[in-house]
């Protein structure tokens, strides 16, 4: 069976990690832009960007992996002049690689964090392009609640991935066209908690991923949690859908 694990951040992650997730079943990933230093001006994010571009996309491609990259501004990220990062971004969607926005979105919900996401949904609006949605683990559905406002206003919400839903958020989101994201780590949810959300809630609007960052995570939490879903006998075609399909069909690979 084979897998797409649709968040990871490469960058922080040992080149063996790649190898064990191919082995696994997992033949393509999503890398996303977040927060790996201070970023204390432009220049720091966009040498960001080039190494997810330059350096981990070949570090996968060694081990057979197929690495996509999502280039955006995390809330955590926003530095004085990020005006420069988002026409960089608007320059960088060009490339086949790069396949959202992302991941952006709200950690306190401050006006700066407000207007720069903002500013990336309506350029993703604007350029038909999907977008990554973080949500945070402090407050989150308050916050949670405010990205919503902001995403309805601002953008499709067919093009828009809500990530780490949990049964705290789900059913605030479930009725609109968002897709989302289970994020199985230690931190955030379990194979377990994965499974009773999958059996309330059907698998037509998720994705399984592993987040995994330098953060406790689990480069085999996706296998880890279809393994589970066997065991917990769900169909063939549920268990597809959340660790490749629907995801094959949001981002188009």
């Amino acid at each position: 069976m084979n897998m797409i694990d649709a968040h990871i951040h490469a960058d922080t992650r040992p080149y063996e990690d790649f190898e064990k997730m191919v082995i696994s079943g997992i033949d393509t990933a999503i890398t996303c832009a977040h927060d790996p230093l201070r970023m204390s001006k432009s220049e720091v994010v966009l040498d960001h960007f080039h190494r997810l571009l330059n350096n981990d996309v070949k570090r996968a491609k060694s081990n057979g992996l197929n690495l996509y990259v999502a280039l955006g501004i995390h809330p955590r990220s926003i530095s004085p002049n990020h005006e420069i990062v988002i026409q960089k971004i608007s320059d960088l969607l060009e490339n086949d690689l790069i396949l959202a926005i992302g991941e952006i979105g709200l950690e306190t919900a401050s006006s700066a964090e407000k207007n720069i996401l903002i500013e990336q949904l309506q350029l993703a609006d604007d350029l038909n392009r999907k977008v990554i949605i973080h949500t945070p683990r402090t407050n989150k559905k308050e916050v949670t609640q405010i990205t919503k406002e902001i995403i309805l206003e601002n953008i499709d919400p067919s093009l828009v991935l809500v990530e780490h839903v949990n049964k705290e958020i789900v059913g605030d989101l479930i009725e609109h066209d968002f897709t989302m994201g289970l994020t199985i780590q230690p931190l955030k949810m379990s194979p377990n908690e994965a499974i009773d959300l999958l059996k309330e809630y059907g698998t037509e609007k998720f994705i399984l991923n592993s987040d995994m960052s330098s953060s406790p995570s689990d480069p085999l939490s996706v296998p880890k949690t279809v393994h589970q879903m066997i065991l917990s006998d769900f169909e063939k075609e549920d268990i597809d859908a959340v660790s490749r399909k629907n995801a094959s069909e949001f981002f188009n690979i």
